[in-house]
C-alpha cells in the first residue's frame, strides 16, 4: 500500500473515532428508542433467522453513528487505488476479471442518435448462461473469493473498518418493493399484494374465501370464517428446529415454507457445523379441520422467496457457505435438493470468477408434489430476485471492481414453464437496483431503473464532509462520487436497445412502477421528483415528464385509469426532515404532464411498512379501499378510500400493541385484521366489530 493511502487510512480512522464520541451527545429519535428499534428488527426479519439485540440509553443514538461508520467503511474499501478494494473486488491474481464495456462510449439522453442505436454490452457481459464444468472449477471460485476476504480482513486487521451490522433481509423481496394489487377471486375475497399479477405468493396469511390460514409462531392456525363468529378448526405443529416463514394456500393444497437448522458433527467431513435447508411440507386441505401431510421438499438454504403458476410452485433459498469446506467433499460446498448434492450441469456459474453464495430453485407440481419437477442453483452472491410470468431473474450487486468505476448489477436469467427451469442469458449492467420494482419485464423485454454510484478516488476524505456535517459545519471539499441513475431496456438476449444516462445527480431511486408502455420512479435528495418515461419504443425510451414536491415516495400503486398512488414520506424543503407518512395521488392521465392531484399528512409518523413489504400492502381499487401499518409513538393500521374532491379519507384505523407483521384482508363482506395471534372481524359497511378470536 502506498503512502498516500497508508495516511488517509489512519485519517479517516481518526475521523471515525471522533463520529463515534459524538454519538454519545446525540439526542435518541423516536424511532430510534429501544421498542421502535426492537420492532423495526422483527419487522424486517422475515426471511432469516435472526437474533435480536435490545438497544439501551445512549446506544440507540449511537447505532445511527455506527450506520454511518459502516457505510463509510465500504467507501473506504471500495475507492480505486485501495489495496483492499482490489481484494474486495475479487481482483487478485488468481481470480481474473470480466471486461466491461465502458461507460464513456454509453450515451447519454436516451437514444437521441438513432442511427447509432445503443451501445450493446460486450461478449464478455452479454452471453449464454454456462453451468459448471465440473466440482473443482467450483471451489477454485470460492477460494479465490475467500482468498480476497482474507487479504481484505488483513488489511484492516485492526478492526476499525468493521462495526456495522449487516441486515441480511434488506436484499430480501420482503425488504423491497411494491406490488399489482390484491385481486380476489370474482371479488369475493382479497388475494396478497402480488408482485406481478397472475404469478401467486406465499405470505404469512392468506384466505381462500372460507378459511384463514396463519403463521403464528412455529405452528400454523387454520380458521373457519364462514360465519359472523370465527372458529378455530385445526394447528399444526412444527417441530422445534423448524422456522415457519410462509405459507400458501389454494386448490386445497396447503403450502408451510420453512427454514430448519441440522448440525452435522462432522463424520461426513466437517465438523461442527449448522446447515440450513428450506422445506416446503404441502397438505391436503380438503377437509380443513384435518389436514393431511402429503409430501416434503427439501433445498440447501435460507427461505427466499416462492410462485406458484399454472400449478407448480418454485421455491427459491439462498445458501451461502459454511466457513469450513473441504475439496474432497463436495457435499461442503455443493447445495443439496431432497438430500442428494446437485448435478454441475444444474449449477449456473457467474461472470466474475469468485463465489461463495448460491441461489437454490426448486419446481414441483402441486398435484403431485412428492417430486420435484426441477431444480437448478444460480452460483457467486445472493440478491434481488425478481420473477415475471415467464422468467426468474437473479442479480448480484457489484460495489466495486478493477473493470469498471461505477457500481455494477449483473442478471442472470431462467426460464420457467411447466415445472421446468431453463438458464437462457446473463448481462450487466452499470448501477444498482433499489428493489424488485426496479425491475420489469414487457412484451419481450426487460427494463431496469438503477442508480450509478462512481467508486474513484475523491478530492478530498470522503469522512472528512461526513464529520464536518455531523459537527454542523459547511465544507467547500468536492466529492466527485455523486450518485445518478440510469434507465436500460434489454432485449430477449439481455443486449441492451435504449438507454438513459445521468439522470438525477446526487439523488438515487426511492421507488418504481414499469407499467407497460410508461414507467415511473421517483428518486429523493431534498425533493421528490417524479419521473415518467415513455417506454414504447424500446430502441429511444425518453423522459417525458418530471413532477417536483417535497417528500419522497416509497411505494407506488396503479389506482385505477389515470391514477398512481404513492405511499412515503413527507419531508421539510429546508432541514430535510422527515414530518410525517405522506399520501399522494398523482394524475398520470397525462405521463407528459403528471400532477400531484391530493395528499394527506399522517403526522407524527415515522415510517410504514409499505416502504420494505409490498405484501403488507392491502389495496383493492374496484372496492377503492387501501390500508398499511404506520408507526410512530405507536402502530397504527389505517384503511383509506380515495375520491378526486375529498381526496383521501381515513375509513378505519386501529391502534397495535403487536409491532410485527400485520396484515388486512377481506373476503365477501367483511375485513379481517390479523396480528400476531389475533383475528378481528369488521363490517365492511361500516367498519364496525364483528367478532375476534387469540389463537
Amino acid at each position: 500500500m502506498d503512502e498516500k493511502n497508508l495516511h488517509n487510512i489512519k485519517t479517516d480512522q481518526d475521523l471515525m473515532d471522533d463520529l463515534r464520541k459524538m454519538a454519545d451527545d446525540l439526542p435518541v429519535p423516536p424511532a430510534l428508542e429501544p421498542d421502535s428499534v426492537e420492532r423495526m428488527l422483527e419487522e424486517r426479519a422475515k426471511k432469516k433467522r435472526r437474533k435480536y439485540v435490545r438497544i439501551y440509553g445512549g446506544a440507540a443514538a449511537a447505532a445511527c453513528v455506527c450506520v454511518v461508520i459502516g457505510l463509510s467503511a465500504a467507501y473506504l474499501t471500495g475507492r480505486p487505488g485501495n489495496e483492499a478494494a482490489d481484494y474486495a473486488a475479487g481482483n487478485s491474481d488468481a481470480s481474473g476479471s470480466v471486461e466491461s464495456a465502458s461507460s464513456d462510449s454509453a450515451m447519454s439522453g436516451g437514444g437521441e442518435n438513432a442511427d447509432a442505436g445503443a451501445v450493446e454490452l460486450s461478449a464478455e457481459q452479454a452471453d449464454e448462461l454456462t453451468t459448471a464444468e465440473d466440482y473443482n472449477e467450483i471451489y477454485g471460485y470460492i477460494q479465490d473469493q475467500r482468498d480476497a476476504e482474507e487479504k481484505l480482513a488483513a488489511t484492516h486487521s485492526d478492526g476499525g473498518f468493521f462495526g456495522a451490522v449487516e441486515d441480511s433481509a434488506a436484499s430480501q423481496e420482503s425488504s423491497s418493493a411494491a406490488a399489482t394489487g390484491t385481486s380476489g377471486k370474482s371479488g369475493s375475497y382479497s388475494d396478497t399484494n402480488v408482485r406481478t399479477e397472475g404469478v401467486g405468493e406465499a405470505d404469512i396469511v392468506k384466505t381462500d374465501g372460507k378459511n384463514i390460514y396463519l403463521v403464528n409462531g412455529e405452528t400454523v392456525e387454520i380458521v373457519d370464517i364462514t360465519s359472523d363468529e370465527m372458529e378455530h378448526l385445526a394447528q399444526i405443529e412444527m417441530d422445534e428446529d423448524c422456522y415457519v416463514t410462509e405459507l400458501y394456500a389454494a386448490d386445497e393444497r396447503l403450502l408451510i415454507l420453512y427454514t430448519r437448522e441440522e448440525y452435522d458433527d462432522g463424520k461426513t467431513g466437517y465438523d461442527g457445523t449448522y446447515r440450513q435447508y428450506t422445506c416446503t411440507d404441502v397438505y391436503d386441505i380438503s377437509d380443513p379441520a384435518d389436514p393431511e401431510k402429503l409430501s416434503t421438499l427439501s433445498q440447501s438454504g435460507y427461505y427466499n422467496t416462492m410462485r406458484v403458476k399454472d400449478g407448480y410452485a418454485y421455491v427459491l433459498s439462498d445458501y451461502s457457505l459454511p466457513y469450513d469446506i473441504s475439496r474432497p467433499e463436495p457435499r461442503t460446498y455443493i447445495p443439496e435438493v431432497q438430500g442428494e448434492i446437485m448435478p454441475v450441469s444444474d449449477i449456473y456459474m457467474p461472470q466474475r470468477k469468485m463465489g461463495n453464495d448460491y441461489t437454490v430453485i426448486t419446481a414441483f407440481s402441486l398435484d403431485e408434489p412428492k417430486e420435484k419437477t426441477d431444480s437448478k442453483a444460480v452460483f457467486g452472491t445472493a440478491g434481488e430476485c425478481y420473477v415475471s410470468t415467464e422468467n426468474i431473474y437473479v442479480t448480484e450487486s457489484y460495489y466495486n471492481n478493477n473493470d469498471a468505476n461505477v457500481t455494477q448489477t449483473s442478471i442472470r436469467r431462467i426460464a420457467y414453464e411447466g415445472g421446468v427451469l431453463t438458464g437462457t442469458a446473463q448481462t450487466r449492467v452499470d448501477g444498482i437496483l433499489n428493489d424488485s420494482f426496479s425491475i420489469d419485464e414487457y412484451d419481450g423485454y426487460l427494463r431496469m431503473v438503477t442508480t450509478v454510484t462512481s467508486v474513484n478516488e475523491a478530492e478530498g476524505s470522503f469522512l472528512t464532509v461526513l464529520a464536518d456535517m455531523f459537527r454542523g459545519e459547511e465544507t467547500e471539499t468536492e466529492v466527485r462520487n455523486v450518485d445518478t441513475n440510469s434507465l436500460y431496456i434489454l432485449d430477449e438476449d439481455l443486449n441492451v436497445t435504449g438507454e438513459i444516462r445521468d439522470l438525477a445527480p446526487d439523488e438515487r431511486v426511492y421507488s418504481a412502477r414499469l407499467m407497460g408502455d410508461i414507467g415511473y420512479f421517483v428518486t429523493f435528495r431534498e425533493t421528490d421528483p417524479l419521473f415518467s418515461a415513455d417506454l414504447s419504443d424500446p430502441y429511444n425510451p425518453k423522459i417525458i415528464g418530471e413532477l417536483k414536491i417535497p417528500g419522497f415516495s416509497e411505494y407506488l400503486h396503479p389506482y385505477g385509469d389515470g391514477k398512481l398512488l404513492g405511499i412515503g414520506m413527507d419531508v421539510d424543503e429546508e432541514t430535510v426532515a422527515t414530518e410525517g407518512v405522506k399520501l399522494s395521488m398523482f394524475d398520470i392521465s397525462d405521463p407528459s404532464d403528471v400532477k400531484e392531484e391530493n395528499k394527506y399528512i399522517m403526522e407524527d409518523m415515522y415510517g410504514t411498512d409499505a416502504g420494505y413489504d409490498y405484501k403488507a400492502v392491502f389495496a383493492d381499487v374496484e372496492k377503492n379501499l387501501f390500508g398499511f401499518l404506520a408507526y410512530g409513538d405507536s402502530s397504527v393500521y389505517t384503511v383509506f378510500t380515495y375520491d378526486e374532491e375529498g381526496g383521501f379519507r381515513e375509513v378505519f384505523s386501529r391502534t397495535l400493541n403487536w409491532a410485527g407483521s400485520v396484515r388486512g384482508m377481506y373476503a365477501r363482506d367483511t375485513f379481517y385484521l390479523i396480528s400476531a395471534n389475533t383475528i378481528e372481524s369488521f363490517r365492511m359497511a361500516d367498519f364496525k366489530k364483528v367478532d375476534d378470536i387469540v389463537l
